[in-house]
């Protein structure tokens, strides 16, 4: 049984990859989600070694009922939605523009997702 031929032709998606202005952008990109990724996973593994190593520190009341685990524990969703908008704006003043302007010079056809919907 033979091996299929190998196709040795540059696709217009590896053009892009390659350009300099496709690695700023990935660069760009890796900045801001490497960083924010691994604080939050830190503070989340804080408030999980907290809750199993810590229960006195975790039960002690703020106020009321509410004590500190609670806090903790909502501030996770917080910090979630935090990280949610501050991404979104980051992608549309710093990801979008050079994307677009990926687009435009290499005449793709792709379209954003919010182009796509429109």
């Amino acid at each position: 049984m033979e091996s299929p031929p190998i196709d040795t032709t540059v696709t217009e998606t590896q053009l892009i990859e390659e350009s300099a202005e496709f690695r700023g952008l990935r660069s760009s990109f890796r900045s801001f989600a490497f960083p924010v990724t691994i604080g939050f996973v830190l503070w989340y593994l804080l408030y999980v070694l907290l809750s199993s190593y810590a229960p006195g520190l975790m039960g002690t009341q703020v106020v009321g009922h509410i004590n500190v685990a609670l806090v903790l524990g909502l501030l996770q969703f917080v910090t979630t939605f935090t990280i949610a908008a501050w991404y979104a704006r980051y992608a549309a003043r710093r990801l979008d523009p050079p994307a677009g302007a990926i687009r435009e010079a290499r005449g793709a056809v792709v379209h954003a997702p919010r182009e796509a919907a429109e």
